[in-house]
């Protein structure tokens, strides 16, 4: 009798330890991840704390630390940052952040000649002629977005350039297309 006492006091302090760190753990959850944005001038660096933070919780603000890592480029502007990119958007599509065509259209927006917001309809009369200016206000804040990329983050002059030309000459196409298409209704 004395044995089976001592079992049970020893299992009901066993259990009332139990109960007490439970309540301890969940009292105190777990810190989720801290999401702070890369800091300091070194792309690669900055891109590896990204890589971190966006793995281990923080992949809802994948749009600002893409933000802040085109603005730490913006230091040190040079061509292969246009690579770094691109591996990183890889790395994003890979890791289920973006699909591949949002991965393909952030690299375009800000490093390709061509406009993603200009969506290529085979009836510009009907499609785009109606919303012409909505059409243009979108190409226009892509350009600024180009001239982050192509300008200030990968030093390519002759891209941007490029890019700006292709802009105007869209502009005016569009201009003329919609006036030969006749007043819409």
């Amino acid at each position: 009798m004395n044995k089976s006492r001592t079992s049970i006091v020893t299992a009901t302090l066993a259990v009332a330890a139990m109960a007490t760190a439970l309540t301890a753990c969940n009292s105190n959850p777990p810190s989720a991840t801290a999401c702070s944005l890369p800091k300091g001038p070194d792309l690669d660096r900055a891109i590896s704390a990204a890589r971190f933070d966006l793995e281990t919780g923080c992949e809802h603000q994948f749009d600002q630390y893409f933000q802040r890592l085109l603005t730490i480029a913006e230091g040190d502007p040079k061509k292969d940052n246009k690579a770094s990119f691109s591996e990183f958007l890889i790395w994003a599509n890979e890791e289920g952040l973006l699909s591949k065509r949002q991965a393909r259209e952030t690299y375009t927006r800000y490093f390709g000649v061509k406009y993603v917001s200009l969506v290529s309809d085979y009836s510009v009369c009907d499609q785009t002629c109606p919303r012409q200016d909505e059409v243009m206000q979108k190409m226009n804040r892509e350009l600024v977005d180009k001239e982050q990329g192509l300008l200030k983050v990968s030093a390519d002059r002759r891209e941007y350039y490029r890019a700006s030309r292709l802009f105007q000459e869209t502009e005016l196409v569009l201009e003329a297309t919609c006036e030969a298409c006749g007043p819409i209704e």
